[in-house]
């Protein structure tokens, strides 16, 4: 199939080559950018470090990695607790990929009055800081990185939007933000009927539901919020 991938760098360019190794044909054309926000991380005693996307590994500076080199980390996923040991964050904690998880792992982990602070983007959804703060836990949330939407729709998408027939196939929407923006970009440059033609992979139901507040149903649900389920979808040719 001919797949547009519309997440953000750095992770577009790395699905791109997964998708080609499945003998699929790849246009890597995010919509945000993720950019950090450049504000310092607060001071002070914490008894943990909660990362909920890898783009929160990017965030941190030299300083940071080294305050936090020892402190108890408590990732959302494989890939952002991999990419925090590269950072020289030693005891990482793997949650299974959602916030629900990552919340009762660290319950699991640290007593109910620990304080914690969370790296978190600008667009940070409520989990899993507010079932935290229920739990008894002190929950600091640092804005450290933000995604920057896209002005227009990439040329290149709309392109292939306006072909006759349409040059794309498919979309992989990895958030609920990136599924907004490419949906509305795509009605701005009046292409919102070849978009909604294309069958929709979608990371999780939020990411579908998205897409399901303008109207349009999601060809694929990944039974679990990750790359390998997402794809999954591909392999079984759904």
């Amino acid at each position: 199939m001919r797949i547009w991938v519309a997440r953000p760098e750095p992770g577009a360019t790395r699905t791109g080559r997964r998708l080609r190794s499945l003998g699929h044909t790849p246009l890597v054309a995010p919509v945000l950018t993720i950019r950090p926000t450049g504000a310092a991380l607060p001071e002070g005693a914490h008894a943990g470090l909660l990362l909920t996307s890898a783009n929160a590994i990017a965030a941190l500076t030299a300083a940071d990695r080294v305050r936090f080199a020892a402190l108890p980390v408590f990732a959302v996923g494989v890939r952002t607790a991999d990419l925090a040991r590269r950072a020289g964050l030693e005891a990482v904690h793997e949650a299974g990929g959602d916030a629900a998880a990552l919340s009762a792992l660290v319950r699991a982990t640290l007593p109910a009055g620990s304080a914690l602070l969370h790296v978190a983007g600008a667009e940070g959804k409520s989990e899993p800081a507010a079932s935290l703060r229920a739990a008894g836990y002190a929950v600091t949330a640092a804005i450290a990185y933000a995604a920057v939407a896209e002005a227009t729709l990439p040329p290149a998408v709309a392109a292939a939007l306006a072909a006759h027939p349409a040059a794309l196939d498919a979309v992989l929407h990895y958030s609920r933000r990136s599924a907004e923006t490419a949906q509305l970009l795509a009605r701005r440059a009046d292409r919102s009927g070849a978009f909604g033609a294309l069958k929709h992979y979608c990371l999780s139901s939020d990411v579908a539901a998205a897409l399901a507040a303008a109207g349009l149903d999601a060809h694929f649900v990944a039974a679990r919020p990750d790359e390998e389920s997402l794809l999954a979808g591909l392999v079984a040719g759904t």
